[in-house]
């Protein structure tokens, strides 16, 4: 068996490879957009690492599964229609989302004030993935700004930050600690 090769070279200058062939500098707007995805992909792999209910375990699995898919589709080549055409979701994904927001906000008290991210270490990998994922949104938003961008991405995206928020509430009350509201003092 050959031994898998991990590093090309072919970086070495600045210049990557989109899916299709099409070389783009290390720093092109796709590359920031599906590089933010896989970074909020890693986050989300280390919220599943904690001991949380088998429930939310295997909704992250999906979610980071769905993120592999979204940024292979943030990578592939405008100009190879017939492999970003592969990425046709229906709206069941965002409502599956929602459907388990409703499910975890049951459980919770009202919010009436923001809460200050912290207090357990997995709720703050919550909030640091839903901040990573408003960042994926920005990314993919001016990504959009110069080529087509399905809608169904930016949506999944959007609905995904909200859906981290609501799983840090559902876990700091699994972890048994207090959120912290934050009261302005203007």
């Amino acid at each position: 068996m050959a031994k898998s090769v991990v590093y090309t070279r072919t970086g070495d200058r600045g210049r990557t490879s989109l899916i299709g062939g099409t070389r783009v500098p290390k720093n092109d707007v796709r590359l920031e957009a599906y590089g933010t995805v896989d970074e909020l992909n890693s986050f989300i792999g280390m919220i599943r690492s904690y001991d949380i209910d088998e429930q939310s375990k295997n909704q992250l699995i999906e979610i980071q599964n769905r993120l592999f898919e979204v940024g292979a589709y943030l990578a592939t080549d405008t100009n190879v229609a017939d492999l970003r055409d592969k990425m046709q979701y229906d709206d069941s994904v965002i409502e599956t989302l929602e459907e388990a927001m409703d499910k975890m906000e049951e459980a919770l008290p009202p919010l009436k004030y923001f809460v200050l991210p912290g207090g357990d270490p997995c709720v703050s990998y919550c909030h640091i993935s839903r901040t990573i994922c408003r960042r994926a949104e920005r990314r993919i938003l001016e990504m959009g700004e110069t080529m087509d961008v399905n809608t169904w991405v930016v949506r999944y995206i959007n609905r995904l930050s909200d859906y981290l928020f609501v799983l840090s509430r559902h876990l700091s009350k699994h972890f048994n600690t207090n959120e912290i509201p934050w009261v302005p003092e203007l």
